[in-house]
């Protein structure tokens, strides 16, 4: 028996969130006295397959099939669960991102799992198998039950701190039975943003908002991020007045992030944006305006003008490092 992870990749590298993934499968199976077993479809690099052991991964099934570099649910659903069928799988652990949000309630169904999406701890077997998640766009939790004989959980990005060691895992080559015929969903392309941090793998984020006044502006932003290491987003207002592209929109009609800086300049904080930033760990406020819904959810807040306050900070930064 093993508790099942899969470990998705882009570009032949494993995702950060799939090395979370994998390390709090890890700890599920080394609570349930099994092994931990990742799962990668995909072309991918035999050092980055090996390096999901330094997370826990004892073994590592690989599919190194280039029709299955691009994500296509129902394959990838047929896949994950010959694998958890193969290993004997009774938990099944999906990072939850746009990947697994596609797949893991497709594996639940054909399982016949239970299903929890958007962990946000390790199970609790004192009494069952309780696991908590966040609900109400991160204003509350719940714990959650599942009382079925197979498992599936989804856990949050960036919940658990990565600790890598020196442990190798073992690579075996898995051949589920597919054919052309599983294929019918074809993606043609795929447009990716290169050179920048993925918002949703980013540790540090700046945002702008409509305070910013412009596009020409945005490069106070730019710079601080760069300085930072940081990925850049924007408020939704800000998106569709066309200052910055729509996938730098954060927020509850836009993506969610949690990093473990968020720094918010010129944003008034509306209910809909905080729905997807309050999962940062550390917030950080920079506005004008006082009373500014934003700085009742900020760690810390400076009141003042951002073309002032931001180029001072970037500077502070640059000095600093």
């Amino acid at each position: 028996m093993s508790v099942l992870i899969f470990a998705d990749q882009a570009h032949g590298k494993i995702k950060k969130v799939a090395f979370e993934a994998v390390q709090y499968g890890a700890k599920v199976a080394q609570q349930l006295g099994v092994s931990a077993t990742a799962l990668v479809l995909g072309e991918a690099d035999s050092a980055e397959l090996e390096a999901l052991g330094n997370y826990g991964a004892t073994k590592v099934l690989h599919v190194a099939d280039a029709r299955l570099n691009e994500v296509e649910g129902t394959v990838f659903t047929k896949i994950i669960a010959a694998a958890a069928d193969q290993e004997a799988a009774q938990v099944v652990i999906f990072p939850h991102n746009f990947d697994g949000k596609a797949v893991a309630p497709r594996v639940a169904a054909r399982l016949k799992a239970g299903f929890v999406s958007g962990a946000v701890s390790l199970p609790d077997t004192s009494n069952g198998f309780v696991v908590k998640k966040s609900v109400f766009s991160g204003k509350a939790f719940a714990n959650i039950n599942i009382t079925s004989p197979k498992k599936v959980i989804a856990i949050m990005p960036n919940t658990f701190a990565l600790e890598a060691t020196d442990a190798k895992a073992a690579i075996t080559a898995f051949s589920p039975a597919i054919s052309d015929a599983d294929f019918r969903v074809k993606v043609s392309s795929v447009e990716t943003v290169s050179g920048e941090v993925p918002l949703t793998e980013a540790e540090i984020v700046v945002s702008g908002g409509r305070g910013l006044k412009g596009p020409e502006n945005w490069g106070i932003v730019e710079d601080l991020a760069k300085t930072l290491g940081a990925a850049t987003a924007c408020s939704r207002p800000v998106a569709d007045t066309g200052w910055r592209p729509h996938h730098e929109h954060v927020g509850q009609t836009g993506l969610t992030v949690r990093p473990n800086l968020y720094i918010a300049i010129g944003i008034s904080g509306a209910i809909q944006h905080l729905a997807g930033v309050n999962g940062s760990k550390v917030i950080v406020v920079i506005n004008k305006d006082p009373e500014a819904p934003f700085f009742k959810a900020a760690d810390y807040g400076i009141v003042g003008d951002a073309f002032e306050v931001v180029p001072k900070l970037t500077a502070a930064i640059k000095q600093i490092k």
